[in-house]
């Protein structure tokens, strides 16, 4: 599909003690109910603001865009009915199906076109509206010279929405399952003002779920059946309570006394206890754990033998095999593994910079002590903010220690609940973080424009101009020419690991569990998400 996302400050990772078989059915008494785990909370249930994976998950349940992922780099149709592209290619028109709110409201082109234009105000603060930068005067308008109510985004009847773009973008069907382009009720968002998307009841939705009991601080929340959802009689399942276990044995052990139907694998033992499980599922998500470096924070990683030094210190087999030990491969740059290929090789073959993606220690040493000397330092303290989960801990501490061969360094933790450690990376208040990206299309172009000097996601403040540069041609110049718009990608991603703009760690897998009767549950690698829509336990 995809779906863009930061992680959430989370990564997944080694750990725990012995591990009992108990596999198969769902015990379940009630077979259209599932019990679902998941390692942090949601942050809010407004589709503007939804950027970490747990509330993307989430929302893309209880919303229903205008087209949907079908798994691969294709979206289906969804709200919409059909769509038009106008000759030129720069006028979408989507006529929609007549369907409802989860209120029994009646859902119309306006519902979409304020929703749109809402995401797109500076003053919404979405992190994720930069992906409208295509569409009619929305530079303007984020630059606040131009009001919303301007974006080339029009209902031309009730169940008819025009979006102007630019200029032709070949990826543009792609984008519009984000949630930034998802539907919201002007007269909602108006009743609940600043405590909209804040619980679950402040909301209204059109997915094909409901999410109820959440009030926006605790650690379980339900997806039920919306009976409003235009595709209604597809979808089987009453309900997904999903529950927060952050420690990984607790999650395996409800998952073997029957209390739940899923749980993710962390760490060697229980991956190699359950690879040949008939529930085990290996998934491959398409995101790239990094170390993300605040030029802005610490006035000492504007040097470029410094960032290079804190890479090359740290042995990435030894993160994946003893650390992680679940199927995760090392990251070869921002871009992850199988999301793109060209004439029978990954993007990363051509794309990858070797010693910006793997360790050498002697080489650290000296660049670190060239790096000192023109800063005019003999020694530096650092702190790595990460999420509190016992499967985030492990990786963050293995950071800490390799970080800590470097002479003169002092590393200090700071381990945070999720949505604070999610909040203050958005918000640039981190020296390093350990974070995260899954595109949102089977394209380069979303991991690379997360390190555009004025990309919202650029919260490290890293710039180099002819990064930009490329960038911009890729999407500009070079746009509908397939061959240079590959190649100046390929040249983008190598100028930032040449200059470190950050630190590429690994290639998460997600190692599960899935009871045995449980069907149809589709995963889309990009969040990850379950698309629970046309799921069934038999």
């Amino acid at each position: 599909m995809k779906k863009s996302r930061i992680l959430s400050i989370i990564v997944t990772t080694a750990l725990l003690g012995l591990v009992l078989t108990a596999c198969g059915k769902s015990q379940s008494s009630n077979k259209k109910h599932l019990n679902w785990m998941t390692n942090a909370s949601i942050a809010s249930l407004d589709p503007s603001k939804a950027v970490d994976t747990n509330t993307q998950q989430a929302v893309y349940n209880a919303f229903s865009g205008l087209v949907s992922p079908d798994g691969s780099n294709k979206v289906r149709l969804a709200t919409a009915k059909s769509y038009h592209v106008s000759k030129d290619g720069k006028t979408y028109t989507f006529d929609l199906k007549h369907t409802k709110w989860s209120n029994g409201q009646e859902l119309t082109a306006k519902d979409f076109e304020y929703g749109i234009k809402r995401s797109a105000n500076p003053k919404t603060a979405s992190q994720e509206a930069y992906y409208m930068d295509n569409i009619e005067n929305y530079t303007a308008i984020s630059k606040s010279q131009l009001s919303s109510d301007q974006l080339g985004v029009k209902a031309i009847g009730k169940y008819k929405l025009q979006i102007k773009l630019i200029k032709p973008q070949p990826y543009f069907l792609n984008l519009l399952v984000l949630p930034v382009f998802y539907p919201q009720s002007e007269s909602t968002v108006k009743k609940y003002g600043k405590s909209y998307g804040t619980t679950s009841s402040k909301m209204l939705y059109n997915g094909a779920f409901k999410i109820t009991n959440w009030n926006g601080t605790n650690d379980s929340w339900t997806l039920t059946k919306n009976k409003e959802y235009y595709n209604a009689d597809k979808t089987k399942l009453d309900s997904i309570k999903y529950t927060v276990i952050k420690d990984p044995q607790t999650a395996l052990n409800e998952y073997q006394s029957g209390k739940l139907d899923q749980t993710t694998l962390v760490g060697k033992q229980q991956y190699s206890s359950y690879k040949n499980s008939k529930d085990f599922h290996l998934r491959k998500i398409y995101s790239v754990r990094y170390l993300s470096l605040s030029n802005k924070n610490e006035p000492a990683f504007r040097n470029v033998n410094i960032r290079k030094a804190l890479s090359l210190i740290i042995n990435r087999k030894e993160l994946l095999n003893d650390v992680l030990g679940n199927g995760s491969t090392q990251a070869r740059g921002i871009v992850p593994d199988t999301l793109a290929s060209r004439n029978g090789k990954d993007f990363n073959d051509y794309a990858s910079v070797s010693d910006a993606v793997n360790g050498n220690v002697e080489q650290a040493k000296k660049l670190w002590k060239k790096g000192l000397s023109e800063i005019g330092k003999k020694n530096l303290t650092i702190s790595i903010n990460s999420n509190n989960g016992d499967d985030a801990k492990p990786i963050v501490e293995f950071i800490q220690n390799q970080f800590s061969k470097l002479p003169g360094l002092k590393v200090n933790l700071t381990l945070l609940p999720n949505t604070v450690a999610t909040s203050r990376f958005l918000s640039g208040q981190y020296q390093v973080a350990v974070t995260g990206w899954s595109p949102s299309i089977s394209d380069p172009i979303s991991p690379l424009n997360i390190r555009y000097s004025t990309n919202s996601m650029n919260t490290a403040k890293w710039s180099n101009a002819e990064y930009d540069k490329l960038i911009d041609k890729s999407n500009d110049d070079d746009a509908l020419n397939p061959a240079k718009r590959w190649n100046d990608l390929v040249d983008a991603q190598k100028v930032l690991l040449d200059d470190q703009g950050l630190i590429p760690l690994f290639q998460p897998a997600q190692a599960e569990l899935i009871k045995s009767d449980i069907h149809n549950v589709r995963f889309y690698g990009n969040g990850p998400i379950w698309d629970f829509s046309e799921t069934y336990v038999k």
